[in-house]
């Protein structure tokens, strides 16, 4: 089975990516200033590093994170020289899929956990804010 958040089940209650929607394509818009921010030191989805220095980043080799890529976890942009560039947002993924292999999981296996990982964040994150929204008294 391929590691992609399109093939996970669909719950339309529940969001497949941090501040996706319900019908997010398992891809992250790495497009500078998408989420609203025109500071790409703050855009965490920014892609600003290479894959040298990524891998450094996380400890990996440029071969891991291409197996990741392979994997489906994420796709990294290219650059206009055709070179792949990774957000912190996509390392931060990338960490956590070689901690996990690193005890023996695959790398599949590893992407798939992962991929769950974030969906039951961002679920949690969408309860906790629905809770605080009926707490607040209406006028």
């Amino acid at each position: 089975m391929v590691c992609n958040k399109n093939t996970l089940p669909e719950d339309p209650g529940v969001p497949t990516a941090p501040g996706s929607s319900p019908a997010f394509t398992g891809k992250v818009s790495m497009t500078p200033g998408h989420n609203g921010s025109s500071d790409k030191f703050e855009d965490e989805h920014y892609p600003a590093y290479t894959m040298g220095r990524a891998a450094e980043m996380i400890g990996a080799t440029p071969g891991f994170l291409r197996a990741v890529e392979q994997a489906r976890l994420f796709e990294a942009i290219r650059s206009d020289g055709g070179h792949r560039r990774y957000s912190r947002y996509q390392l931060r993924l990338a960490a956590r899929v070689r901690e996990i292999a690193d005890q023996g999981t695959g790398i599949e296996a590893a992407c798939r956990i992962v991929i769950l990982e974030d969906q039951l964040a961002e679920a949690l994150e969408i309860n906790a804010r629905h809770q605080r929204d009926q707490a607040t008294p209406t006028n």
